[in-house]
């Protein structure tokens, strides 16, 4: 099967991972999404993931406003960790081999963040799941998948998402929001579209990695990005 994409880098959110239940890892749901990265990597794709962790915690939250913002987006690292390892869990049931690095080192847990280690765990046909967002406070990990998409040169940035792609307006709230198929990155930071942070956009248009946003819910959705069939919005050039 002909590949658009050969080595891709998957954004994940944490809220992913909850299913409808809005909080923590819902198993079922976990494990489906695993089975379709099985089935893609199983096509040829390496596949690197940036794991959210708003499931659990969001630095940005109601529930941190009266904290130190560094503190809260540290705990908000940690919550990633949590994800990667459940996620690392889920794939190796689906008989993917995985590895997690964490941008924070704990080497009990998992390897640290190293370039061209990854690279290698890519080139060896193993999933890696980048945990721990860019290691920094004041980052989000839309940013930290913009930037491990750079090091490790991937093709595309895939952010998965509960609706079928950008809009000009909330498409939950508003009824006849518009959808736009293709957009380029100056267009999503002058129309001011909520889709990914600033830092993220930038990065992907100064480095010229398109963006997918695509809605994860549907099966298989992956799986016809990487083959090229039109799913979603494209953000590029």
């Amino acid at each position: 099967m002909a590949l658009a994409f050969k080595r891709i880098l998957l954004k994940l959110s944490g809220e992913a991972l909850a299913g409808d239940k809005g909080f923590g890892i819902d198993s079922i749901r976990i494990a489906e999404i695993a089975a379709e990265l099985k089935e893609v990597r199983d096509l040829g794709v390496e596949i690197a993931i940036v794991v959210g962790g708003g499931n659990f915690f969001r630095g940005v939250a109601e529930q941190a406003k009266e904290m130190n913002r560094v503190s809260a987006d540290q705990m908000g690292m940690l919550a990633t960790v949590i994800n990667a390892l459940a996620l690392q869990d889920a794939l190796e049931k689906a008989g993917a081999y995985t590895r997690v690095q964490s941008a924070i080192e704990m080497n009990e847990i998992c390897e640290p963040f190293i370039g061209r280690r990854a690279l290698r765990h890519l080139e060896k046909g193993r999933i890696v799941i980048f945990a721990a967002g860019t290691g920094n406070p004041y980052f989000s990990t839309d940013s930290a998948a913009a930037l491990r998409a750079n090091e490790i040169k991937a093709d595309v940035i895939m952010k998965a998402t509960k609706v079928e792609g950008i809009y000009d307006a909330d498409p939950v709230r508003v009824k006849d929001a518009k959808m736009f198929d293709h957009i380029s990155y100056m267009d999503v930071v002058k129309k001011g579209l909520k889709v990914m942070d600033l830092t993220a956009i930038t990065m992907a248009q100064e480095n010229n990695i398109p963006i997918v946003i695509f809605n994860l819910n549907k099966r298989g959705n992956i799986k016809r990005v990487v083959t090229g069939e039109k799913v979603g919005s494209l953000i590029n050039a």
